[in-house]
């Protein structure tokens, strides 16, 4: 990048999610700063909301009643940010690319990489259509502009082996049906603060508990095995997906119930998970709400928690041991009697929380004779991403 262009150049950087999408803007003349976020929630569900966290915008928009899908809230936030006076700044875009193809490292968009995205979102329709909509709408509409990928898989990408492998036939390993894991920059960003303070390079269990929920283990730094696997759609169950299913299942209902395969992928993404159990919501805070009065939202809360806690235990097992636990994500971050029921009962690991720091959020919430540090840390893809092409770019 000319230099004189970096004294005055802004990043911006977008997270896809299934049902919702994020962005930042920031400055990288002096470092890295963010200067202003906003975020779409509830995409295709009732009360989709538009969120600006940071007050550096000309104005805050309210979501026209036609904008209700995704296609048509990416053209929404495409128009209202290309109106935003720091658009003008924007040298570079980031994109956060959910689903891991073989080489999953960082890389500018080009037509190579965008038909192999396509080739790929077959494997993932929740998130890759999307995220391939954003990137080809400022394509077309800003082709001077850099783009860049950060898939969410790279940080698994050196987990043994073992880890990666599905136990199914051989012939299938040799069209990439693996496991990749995802949650991958969220993971990174909490490797770097834990690193920084000095306590990264231990047996660490990172918790990322959102409407989307993993769990990765970390050795020295490195990642050994994560709860996702071909498809953000596995492992733990979520705000309305499935996670692991027993492959009867899927041939039961796919054959008692006649279902297609599109039919029955619904059901698993969308009406499952937290949403399916409770009959009523896929939204954490929701359930809590209802938690005294509701059976079937308790039984979701203590399914979720459940999975979590055989999870930690999984994954102690894997490592040889834990030194640290960490929680992240909306609901990691912001919900003390869901830390509180999935860290019960984990004594037996020397891992005890202290129950004042857990309510009031405290960043170390272990009890003082608690063998295993357990943590909240906040995280930030947004910024990681930005550091990452700021890194490859070098402005």
């Amino acid at each position: 990048m000319n230099p004189d262009n970096s004294k005055s150049a802004a990043l911006l950087v977008f997270n896809a999610g299934s049902s919702s999408i994020k962005f930042s803007f920031f400055r990288l003349s002096t470092g890295i700063q963010k200067v202003g976020e906003g975020r779409i929630t509830r995409i295709g569900l009732p009360g989709t909301s538009f969120i600006l966290t940071r007050q550096q915008f000309t104005e805050i928009e309210t979501i026209p009643g036609d904008v209700t899908d995704f296609i048509s809230v990416i053209k929404f936030l495409a128009n209202w940010i290309e109106c935003q006076p720091m658009f003008s700044q924007v040298k570079i875009i980031a994109h956060r690319v959910v689903h891991g193809i073989e080489d999953s490292s960082p890389a500018p968009v080009t037509e190579n990489l965008l038909n192999e995205l396509k080739q790929a979102a077959g494997d993932n329709p929740e998130h890759l259509p999307n995220e391939i909509k954003l990137i080809e709408i400022f394509r077309h509409r800003h082709p001077q502009l850099q783009q860049y990928v950060c898939f969410d898989s790279y940080f698994h990408q050196n987990m043994a082996p073992v880890a990666k492998l599905l136990p199914l036939p051989d012939r299938f390993r040799a069209t990439g049906l693996r496991r990749f894991g995802f949650h991958g920059l969220s993971y990174q960003y909490i490797m770097q603060k834990l690193n920084s303070e000095g306590k990264g390079y231990g047996k660490t269990i990172i918790a990322h508990l959102g409407n989307g929920a993993s769990l990765a283990a970390v050795n020295g730094g490195n990642c050994i095995d994560t709860t996702m696997g071909f498809t953000p759609g596995s492992g733990l169950p979520m705000s309305t997906r499935y996670g692991d299913i027993d492959p009867g299942v899927a041939w039961y209902l796919m054959k008692k119930e006649g279902l297609s395969a599109d039919q029955f992928i619904q059901i698993m993404n969308h009406e499952s998970g937290l949403l399916g159990v409770s009959g009523s919501s896929g939204d954490m805070q929701d359930l809590l709400l209802r938690d005294a009065t509701d059976f079937k939202a308790v039984e979701a809360i203590n399914l979720f928690c459940y999975y979590i806690k055989k999870a930690i235990g999984a994954f102690t097992a894997a490592l040889g041991g834990v030194d640290t636990l960490v929680f992240t994500g909306g609901i990691g971050e912001n919900a003390p009697v869901i830390r509180e029921r999935i860290c019960t009962g984990l004594d037996f690991l020397g891992l005890k929380l202290n129950a004042e720091a857990n309510t009031n959020q405290n960043k170390n919430i272990s009890a003082n004779d608690s063998r295993v540090n357990v943590y909240i840390i906040p995280t930030d893809e947004e910024l990681m991403m930005a550091q990452i092409v700021n890194e490859i770019i070098h402005i």
